[in-house]
């Protein structure tokens, strides 16, 4: 129920701004006062008539047909929407209740002195308005159609706004047209939306709200859910950008289309895939769980339904795998501590001497400098194995030439080579021994 007060009127006094009257100066006698009021059909209103100053006067309530509802407390017409509140000498206030819009009109409150003095309260009846409707819309819409969505709403009084919304968001729809109802006290109002669809549209909500002072805490709406048809596009994800040999792929095949174009066909070159275990096919993904080059191609998904078809390509080029450097068999020069930046007295010790933090974290093994220590121990045993075996060669062939200068005068080896020369003191000279 809505209850509005919007003038106090009074018989033989002014009527001051919608609040109050006063008497004025040298009026004589008793005035009832009233007050206009205003309900929302279907609620409840009382209907309030006072006397400053009553000499036990009756006082009386009339509907707009001149028909006695109450003469003080006594009941006068039959309704049993009406009821008595309060009788007092000084005041008569009786409700209403389940109000229509028929009870609209001037009410008047009497009081029965002489001359009766009267004073009127105008009572106003809100309709409320119907929940709306939308009109024109068929399920599906195909994209590129032209539709015009209608909102029609009835039974306001006063006339109803409609407004519009998509998605939430306000919305310009055209001038609403408003009719009066066959009863003449209402009001149906239409408002109309025009649209070019597209496949953007698809899933959008339109509401036409109403709103009317009848509507004092909630508004009065209907919402229209667009399904779009539209012919599918297609897109290629990939799982990593550039791939290498012997890496994993995943590209996966992502189709937009309503109806959903599923499922998809995967192509390579303009032929099937080929039949292998590394290559697989789920669905809209396809698989690479180790690529070659031989993987090298282009691969095409391909998506239908019934309003046409459409095709992305992937062109995959499968790069080598970065190698591992052998390590290098020098030995790296030593590092000299940068004397650009602050270094403290233990950092420095260690970059000179080389000797290193017992608190430092232990660095990977230097490969090269490993390879380095290895190959000059081999180098050095070489020369050791050829110095050697040419020194043993060199006194075999000694020991060989004094035997053979003794060999024909001397009873053994040894009296040979001693002999070589004639002379044993010389013999002595040359004697080698072999240790």
């Amino acid at each position: 129920m809505l209850k509005v007060e919007h003038s106090i009127c009074c018989c033989g006094c002014a009527c001051l701004s919608h609040t109050f009257c006063l008497s004025l100066p040298g009026a004589q006698g008793q005035f009832p006062i009233v007050q206009n009021m205003t309900v929302t059909e279907g609620g409840i209103v009382n209907l309030t008539c006072r006397v400053e100053h009553n000499d036990n006067t009756s006082l009386q309530w009339s509907n707009p047909a001149q028909q006695t509802l109450f003469f003080g407390d006594k009941k006068a017409l039959r309704d049993n929407r009406i009821e008595l509140v309060r009788a007092t000498s000084q005041e008569l206030t009786i409700s209403i209740s389940e109000v229509t819009l028929a009870d609209e009109g001037m009410y008047t409150c009497s009081l029965f002195t002489m001359p009766v003095k009267t004073a009127k309260a105008f009572l106003t009846v809100l309709g409320m308005p119907k929940k709306p409707e939308i009109n024109g819309l068929t399920k599906p819409v195909m994209e590129g159609d032209q539709i015009t969505l209608t909102c029609v709403t009835s039974g306001s009084k006063p006339a109803a706004d409609v407004r519009w919304f998509k998605n939430e968001k306000e919305v310009k729809g055209e001038e609403s047209a408003k009719e009066v109802n066959a009863s003449g006290k209402t009001f149906t109002v239409k408002s109309s939306l025009q649209l070019q669809v597209n496949r953007h549209d698809d899933g959008v909500a339109y509401t036409c709200r109403v709103d009317h002072m009848a509507l004092t805490a909630t508004h009065e709406e209907t919402t229209q859910v667009l399904e779009v048809h539209y012919a599918p596009y297609v897109e290629i994800k990939h799982s990593i950008p550039a791939p290498l040999e012997g890496q994993y792929l995943k590209l996966e095949c992502v189709p937009h289309g309503n109806p959903s174009p599923d499922p998809v066909l995967w192509t390579k070159d303009g032929g099937e895939l080929p039949d292998l275990d590394r290559v697989i096919v789920e669905g809209r993904e396809l698989t690479f769980m180790a690529l070659n080059k031989t993987d090298n191609g282009t691969y095409r998904c391909e998506a239908t339904n019934h309003l046409g078809t459409s095709h992305a390509e992937y062109k995959l080029v499968v790069k080598d795998a970065p190698t591992t450097s052998s390590p290098s068999t020098t030995s790296p020069a030593p590092t000299l501590p940068d004397t650009t930046g602050p270094l403290d007295s233990k950092h420095l010790n260690s970059a000179v001497t080389g000797n290193r933090d017992p608190n430092a974290l232990p660095g990977p093994p230097d490969h090269a400098l490993i390879g380095g220590i290895v190959a000059v121990v081999v180098f050095a045993t070489l020369c050791l194995i050829i110095v050697l075996g040419r020194y043993l060669a060199r006194h075999k062939g000694t020991y060989l030439t004094n035997e053979a200068k003794g060999a024909d005068d001397a009873p053994d080896a040894d009296t040979a080579i001693i002999n070589a020369d004639g002379n044993h003191a010389h013999a002595e000279e040359k004697k080698e021994y072999f240790i």
